[in-house]
């Protein structure tokens, strides 16, 4: 069980938890970002997934500081104490938020790691910004145009995805999702652990806390709606078209084996959209939520990757 925290905290407390960590607000691409940092030396990017927020993360931070890397682990826009903005929730839009996190940090480039949702992003932005990237690390997440290849041809993603498409209704979902002291959340992450022992009970308040503040609800789930009825329309082709090229940074997949949220054989095949080095580890006992089940399996295998990683991003040869 996670010790050292509030037990009880509110949605506030919640998100500014207090811990070895610093919070920053950063400005980029016209909104207002949180940010926690821990550690000095090369910067490490840390985005979150759904329906979790920068503090998914902590054990991840505290080893990578103690590996001499600087950790920053980001709210994405409309989580946590991000702005929560009426719209800006399309992958492009996105992929810029965390360009202008980069670049407003300081940094000519970073190394990310992203979970689910902030795995897609992390494709996205390495992908339309290959400059800003030393290496790519996706955790739960098939490169975008293979999940929506998953999703449109392979009943049994679609099947294990209905609840996105649940989530299309309007106010609806929303309500549900922090009824009851956001239960619904909880119920999410345990039914996508692939281990009975997480989310324990204060990992488990936490998540639901942070879900309840603001419009973090209604934002979360703008991100699961572009994906959907983008499909059929141009920006949704446009963005599948402009997808289709490379990945130059050196790529990382991690993938629970239990997963039931994305399956393992929708990750087969992103591989092909990277042209540096590609390695993929499937953690067999995990879930969706492979970093915090497994906290030291996960950093077993991302910290010699880190270490191995160029000290500028790639050079695009095309």
């Amino acid at each position: 069980m996670d010790s050292g925290f509030p037990p009880d905290p509110t949605p506030e407390e919640a998100i500014r938890c207090p811990g070895p960590w610093q919070h920053r607000n950063v400005s980029a691409n016209g909104a207002r970002f949180h940010v926690a940092v821990q550690g000095s030396g090369p910067v490490v990017l840390l985005l979150h997934g759904f329906p979790l927020y920068w503090w998914t993360w902590r054990d991840t931070m505290s080893a990578l500081a103690a590996r001499g890397y600087t950790a920053v682990a980001m709210d994405l826009r409309g989580y946590g104490g991000s702005d929560h903005t009426p719209r800006g929730y399309d992958p492009f839009t996105l992929a810029g938020d965390l360009a202008g996190v980069i670049r407003s940090l300081g940094l000519n480039n970073a190394a990310v790691v992203g979970h689910g949702w902030g795995g897609f992003l992390g494709w996205t932005a390495a992908t339309l910004r290959p400059d800003l990237f030393r290496g790519l690390a996706v955790e739960s997440m098939p490169h975008p145009n293979r999940l929506r290849k998953a999703f449109t041809s392979d009943s049994e993603q679609r099947k294990r995805s209905r609840y996105a498409l649940g989530y299309q209704l309007p106010r609806r979902p929303e309500k549900r999702l922090v009824a009851d002291d956001a239960a619904a959340v909880g119920k999410i992450l345990h039914d996508w652990s692939g281990v009975p022992d997480w989310p324990d009970p204060v990992a488990e308040t936490y998540f639901r806390r942070a879900f309840q503040f603001r419009a973090t609800a209604h934002c979360a789930l703008e991100y699961h709606r572009w994906a959907v009825r983008s499909i059929p329309r141009p920006d949704g082709r446009r963005y599948v078209n402009r997808m289709e090229a490379p990945v130059y940074a050196p790529v990382l997949q991690v993938h629970g084996g239990r997963d039931i949220s994305v399956l393992p054989s929708s990750v087969d095949g992103s591989e092909e959209f990277v042209v540096g080095d590609y390695q993929r580890v499937d953690v067999e006992r995990a879930g969706h939520f492979v970093h915090e089940e497994d906290p030291r399996g996960f950093q077993e295998i991302l910290l010699p990757w880190l270490a191995e990683l160029p000290p500028r991003a790639p050079v695009a040869t095309d």
